[in-house]
């Protein structure tokens, strides 16, 4: 038996989100091998606490994994935080981990997709993320994986070589980027991955993955992902701490074993153009735009 890597699930004040990501979870083909580590984070404080014990009381029924073992917080760290953390802990005990939070349902072969691709790809040190959600792309013609530049957070894994990378420090990594860089960055400015590097040094966001992002792309890293989402986040219903209403980004998530792997550690370039002309569409026309910003006025 392959040495499989351990599950991170971060959780807060979710418990029906929790309940069928965990149900998914169980339902993956390695899960009854695999060391799961809940970590649940604590109340704000002066917040009300309801929602936070019905999660907790959820978590330690959960069963149907090598073993299960909760981390339950003392305090309120939020979500980038207790993320960095819990990474670091076990890529440091383990040597790789598998990420999850609380809004993602898998496919019975998510975990087994990423503990191939964590074997696979243990020693190539240009690739530092192995991630498990897609957009829902036109090109019908893109192998079953491909290396893209971009992470995406839906559902990932990484080893301790690549976290060791991991710059939490903004101003440390902004002042890396030329304007080259920034439109590389930014998928040629049809992601807002720079805004939401400004965004984080303004206080407007707390996001742990556009610094990750950033990490890798400055050290010249690649990430693996699936032509076919293996996840689908059920966060965007506007409950979440850093999701809005939104149904660009949904998926069905694809029920095949993954098999296919590449050889050559490169960027797709089909896949990355597949990816870019999702992102140049994904709004629709002015007017499907306007009636979304109309809807979410009115919510």
């Amino acid at each position: 038996m392959q040495n499989l890597a351990p599950i991170a699930l971060f959780v807060y004040n979710r418990p029906e989100h929790t309940r069928r990501t965990i149900s998914c979870l169980q339902k993956n083909l390695l899960a009854e091998d695999s060391r799961l580590y809940i970590f649940a984070d604590n109340a704000i404080y002066g917040e009300d606490r309801q929602k936070i014990d019905e999660v907790r009381a959820l978590i330690k029924q959960t069963e149907g994994f090598k073993w299960v073992k909760i981390i339950e917080s003392p305090i309120h760290y939020g979500l980038a935080e207790s993320i960095i953390n819990g990474v670091s802990l076990l890529v440091k005990e383990y040597g790789k981990v598998i990420v999850f939070e609380d809004d993602l349902l898998s496919s019975p072969y998510t975990l087994r997709y990423l503990n191939d691709a964590l074997d696979r790809y243990a020693n190539d040190e240009k690739v530092m993320h192995i991630g498990a959600y897609m957009y829902p792309l036109e090109e019908k013609n893109l192998p079953q994986t491909f290396f893209y530049r971009a992470a995406t957070s839906w559902g990932w894994a990484t080893w301790n070589r690549a976290w060791k990378n991991f710059n939490p420090d903004i101003n440390g990594l902004m002042k890396q980027f030329d304007k080259e860089k920034i439109n590389r960055f930014s998928i040629e400015g049809t992601m807002n991955f720079w805004q939401q590097m400004k965004g984080f040094k303004s206080g407007k966001n707390d996001s742990w993955a556009i610094r990750w992002y950033a990490s890798i792309f400055l050290n010249g890293g690649l990430t693996l992902n699936p032509a076919k989402s293996l996840i689908k986040n059920i966060g965007h219903d506007g409950s979440g701490v850093h999701s809005n209403k939104e149904e660009m980004y949904q998926v069905q998530i694809d029920r095949h074993a993954v098999d296919f792997f590449p050889l050559e550690i490169v960027e797709n370039p089909e896949a990355y153009a597949a990816i870019k002309h999702f992102l140049q569409n994904r709004k629709g026309s002015l007017f499907a735009r306007i009636k979304r910003f109309i809807l979410k006025k009115v919510r």
